[in-house]
């Protein structure tokens, strides 16, 4: 932040350079140049990779499916992640093989790079983020977008100062269905809205993730530069590729990973930027393995007229009172509207009083419950690239991805504390001890600028 400038002033300000973005318009990035010496219709769009695993695998796929994208480097701590990657379509036989860096600031020095990609574990997403921007480059990063609400504000900081295009990575803002669902809710036809239920239910009862001792880092690993500015400690495969979100150290459990996307979508239908007070309840309970973020975790969120709640359960698949293992579900006062990657459906109430609502919700809900087959990754990237060149907002812009990635976060903070905080938007009214978890020490030499 800028010398002088409070947590309440620069989101104020962060909220003005983004042109009401949390409506999900579209607008300039204001006074952005376009990327490197401005794209013509054949020119290439050259992507860099920061984090090569599983999730980069995927979004690597998408970009290689929009025209005029080449992949020019690949940056990765773990050799086997760099391996994996150069089989991917998006990496053509008949370009030059892609530069190879273990250090993602050897990749960011390169001066042909338009974008880069971020998808490294969570405790890596800022510094890359921030430090791409201060060198010219637009960024897709996944999601949760930061470790710590801090590292949010300063990524939205670091995209509004070096004017860039950054896209998070919750591409159920480019679903077709998600779009058509939130549409419904803001016209009012479910009508009033008081409570919205999301969740998650897993059953991976007993055994978790297992108990795997500490052991020696696999070949081509640098596990040093894995850990980056979290604290040392010795390996353990749990703490890297697959289970690392299970850990504090390198991320926050279910709800910043699945309730991130969740989340995004209420505050999109909702028309809102953040809760005024969350409440949470939960722990370790059932699983036998080494995490430790809960299994079990019910969080209460507090906004304007209408309060949401958040589940996490990783030892039932499916409970009794619902026949999905997640989603979100919005009570109107004339229907419930129920919404997931699948689709959605409309359940009318069926009080005798409100016969024409009952029947224009039955209408709504023949006509189109369930909209299915939606390439919503695929439009997300499109989104994106298509943004580099005209330099208009993103779908998911940081500013939006920041709020979504808040909440979550804020569950933690009232879990970890045991009480319920009061949140003004920018800051936790009222407790210092809470407010310090706003934030996490960086182990040296790490640090962001």
């Amino acid at each position: 932040m800028k010398k002088g400038m409070d947590r309440r002033d620069f989101i104020k300000t962060s909220i003005t350079a983004a042109g009401g973005v949390t409506a999900g318009r579209s607008t300039d990035v204001a006074g952005a140049p376009a990327i490197g010496n401005i794209l013509g219709a054949n020119d290439q769009i050259r992507i860099g990779v920061i984090g090569c695993g599983d999730q980069a695998n995927w979004d690597l796929t998408d970009f290689g499916r929009q025209p005029n994208v080449r992949v020019v480097a690949l940056c990765d701590v773990y050799e086997g992640s760099i391996e994996r990657i150069l089989k991917n379509s998006a990496i053509k036989p008949e370009h030059p093989k892609p530069a190879i860096h273990k250090d993602f600031r050897r990749l960011l020095d390169d001066r042909d790079i338009d974008a880069v990609i971020v998808a490294t574990p969570d405790h890596w997403h800022a510094m890359p983020t921030i430090m791409a921007c201060q060198a010219g480059k637009d960024v897709y990063v996944e999601k949760p977008l930061a470790l710590t609400i801090d590292e949010g504000r300063r990524m939205v900081e670091a995209a509004r100062k070096y004017k860039r295009v950054v896209q998070v990575g919750t591409q159920q803002r480019s679903a077709r269905h998600f779009k058509q669902a939130v549409d419904m809710i803001r016209e009012g036809k479910i009508a009033k809205i008081t409570r919205v239920h999301c969740w998650n239910y897993d059953d991976e009862y007993p055994n978790g993730i297992g108990n795997p001792p500490d052991e020696k880092p696999p070949a081509g690993l640098d596990w040093d530069f894995y850990l980056g500015p979290a604290p040392v400690v010795p390996f353990n495969r749990n703490r890297f590729l697959g289970n690392f979100r299970w850990f504090w150290d390198y991320s926050g459990g279910k709800i910043t990973d699945w309730g991130t996307h969740l989340i995004d979508i209420v505050h999109w239908a909702m028309n809102v930027d953040s809760p005024s007070a969350v409440s949470a309840s939960g722990g370790k309970y059932v699983l036998q393995d080494n995490r430790e973020t809960p299994d079990t975790l019910h969080v209460t969120f507090e906004y304007p007229g209408f309060i949401m709640t958040y589940e996490n359960r990783t030892a039932n698949s499916r409970p009794q009172d619902t026949r999905w293992g997640y989603g979100c579900l919005f009570y109107g006062t004339d229907a419930t509207l129920f919404v997931d990657r699948g689709g959605f459906e409309i359940f009318p109430e069926m009080d005798g009083r409100r016969r024409d609502a009952i029947f224009t919700a039955r209408t709504l809900a023949a006509k189109m419950s369930v909209q299915r087959g939606d390439p919503s990754h695929f439009d997300h990237v499109k989104n994106f690239v298509e943004c580099m060149k005209t330099r208009q907002m993103p779908v998911s812009d940081v500013e939006i991805g920041h709020r979504s990635t808040a909440a979550p976060h804020l569950g933690n903070i009232a879990l970890r504390t045991g009480r319920k905080i009061k949140w003004d938007g920018a800051q936790i009214v009222g407790d210092p001890e809470a407010n310090r978890m706003l934030s996490r020490p960086y182990r040296a030499p790490w640090k962001l600028e």
